[in-house]
């Protein structure tokens, strides 16, 4: 990867201290409790910090758009979202590093077998509000509707509704632990994960941030992180 130079160091960090934004909502990526963080994004923000010659502070949150917030608000450096166009005009993200999947649940006696069947009039879908499933299916989706809410496994048991969207490993555990409800089984989206800081930033630090991140896939340190928090590590994104 390139040299990291001084003018990168202040650009990423502009106060002398790396800002983190956090996102303990997605449990694949982060977990523990605001005092004590955990997950592959910690780890990949303290290596960063390391790199950097700069002290830490993680701003944890518990949705993504929050998360976001902290970042365009310019109260972070550096996040941990989604790649998505909604968010694109005012993050420049990497290559993601994580690459997770979106899928429904539906109450277990409910007609509906594959995603696509989900998209037809008269069928709700509860999900967490801001999340990366929000933004995607309120613009994909042609017939169903989106209900939002703080979490959409919650939305969609509290109001009845015809399905709810989440990620793949929570969304799992909660079918298992709720025989009313199952999963179907094919994705409806992948979720590429990626770290991302404001697009106001110079080119070479952009430029910089990315093949940091494409160096952590390639070396192992994303997999090992994966492994450590408890996830699997076929989820880590393939190296560029």
């Amino acid at each position: 990867m390139g040299n990291l130079t001084a003018a990168v160091i202040e650009d990423l960090a502009p106060k002398g201290v790396l800002r983190a934004s956090v996102n303990l909502g997605n449990p694949v990526l982060a977990q523990g409790t605001p005092d004590e963080p955990a997950g592959i994004t910690v780890d990949i923000a303290r290596e960063l910090a390391a790199r950097l010659g700069l002290p830490l502070e993680l701003l944890c949150f518990d949705a993504a758009r929050k998360s976001f917030a902290a970042m365009a608000e310019g109260r972070a450096d550096l996040c941990f979202l989604a790649v998505d166009p909604a968010r694109e005009a005012e993050v420049a993200f990497t290559a993601p590093y994580v690459l997770i999947e979106g899928v429904y649940a539906v109450p277990a006696g409910s007609a509906l077998t594959t995603a696509a069947e989900v998209d037809a009039d008269g069928v709700r879908i509860g999900v967490k509000e801001g999340s990366a499933y929000d933004l995607y299916l309120s613009r994909a989706l042609e017939r169903a509707t989106v209900v939002r809410g703080a979490e959409g496994v919650d939305v969609f048991r509290e109001q009845g509704l015809e399905a709810g969207a989440g990620i793949r490993q929570p969304m799992t555990a909660y079918a298992a632990a709720h025989p009313e409800v199952r999963l179907l089984d094919e994705a409806f989206m992948q979720i590429r994960q990626a770290v991302g800081t404001t697009v106001d930033r110079r080119p070479e630090t952009v430029a910089w941030l990315r093949a940091f991140v494409e160096e952590l896939k390639a070396s192992g340190f994303v997999a090992d992180a994966l492994r450590r928090s408890g996830q699997s590590e076929s989820l880590c994104a393939p190296a560029a």
